[in-house]
């Protein structure tokens, strides 16, 4: 990422600094270790969001259920599935086949170290391909959730009190600036508040891409985002994330 005069500039505090003794005695203080790894992605958020934007999301989120539960937080995966967005300079993808098998060997990774289930934390629309990988994990008998789901979001859009519904704040919204404004203001150019754009209809998008229904690559209301929305909806996710901490540590017969 750069900065007006042409810097970079990095986000620290993304890669977790745990020791192997922290992690180990963590683990014996719980009867199911779960570990919890955030998937973001590396594509255009219009002109004053980061490539990195679904990450930061990710792992803010992953952040705060890390502080509230007992879980081993893992590093992001970055680069994902973002092919509808490749009209735009600097978006990179890999294949959804790629992704499955680089979490299904996490998983089986974590599984061989004493882990027992695996939460993924998508902050990236486009993964679909993580559904299947819970679904079939799932299947197999292993204990593995993708978070959050739409209701989640749903509860943390009503206490953070946002006023974009779900389907307009499609990409570079009021949610992802709130969050960015509350976790890495920083990272956040001057401009959102001048870039709304929504386009409700967008029953093409996968076969078209992005670049059929937004110029400047934002569709929703980024100028009604804050910090202060951001702060509630990350403390609802982690308040939402108790019933799948719960499901995933409890006894099975």
């Amino acid at each position: 990422m750069t900065n007006g005069s042409g810097a970079r500039t990095a986000a620290y505090g993304l890669l977790p600094t745990d020791t192997t003794e922290e992690v180990r005695t963590r683990g014996a203080g719980v009867s199911t270790q779960v570990a919890v790894l955030p998937v973001g992605s590396f594509e255009q958020h219009g002109p004053f969001l980061p490539l990195a934007t679904d990450t930061l999301v990710a792992c803010a989120v992953a952040r705060e259920i890390a502080a509230a539960y007992p879980v081993h937080l893992l590093p992001p995966v970055t680069v994902s599935c973002s092919h509808e967005h490749a009209a735009w300079p600097g978006t990179v993808s890999i294949s959804s086949v790629t992704l499955h098998a680089v979490v299904r060997d996490i998983a089986e990774s974590l599984h061989r170290s004493g882990v027992e289930a695996l939460v993924v934390v998508n902050g990236h629309g486009g993964n679909y391909v993580l559904g299947n990988v819970v679904q079939e994990a799932s299947a197999r008998g292993e204990r593995m959730a993708l978070y959050p789901a739409a209701e989640d979001w749903e509860t943390a859009l009503s206490r953070a009190g946002v006023e974009t519904s779900a389907l307009t704040d499609m990409h570079a919204g009021e949610i992802e600036t709130s969050i960015l404004l509350h976790a890495h203001p920083e990272f956040v150019r001057p401009g959102h508040e001048l870039a709304d754009f929504t386009a409700d209809d967008r029953r093409h998008l996968l076969t078209l891409g992005m670049s059929a229904y937004t110029e400047s690559g934002v569709i929703g209301r980024p100028s009604l985002g804050s910090a202060e929305k951001g702060k509630e909806l990350l403390a609802s996710l982690a308040d939402s994330f108790g019933a799948v901490f719960e499901l995933l540590t409890s006894a099975r017969g």
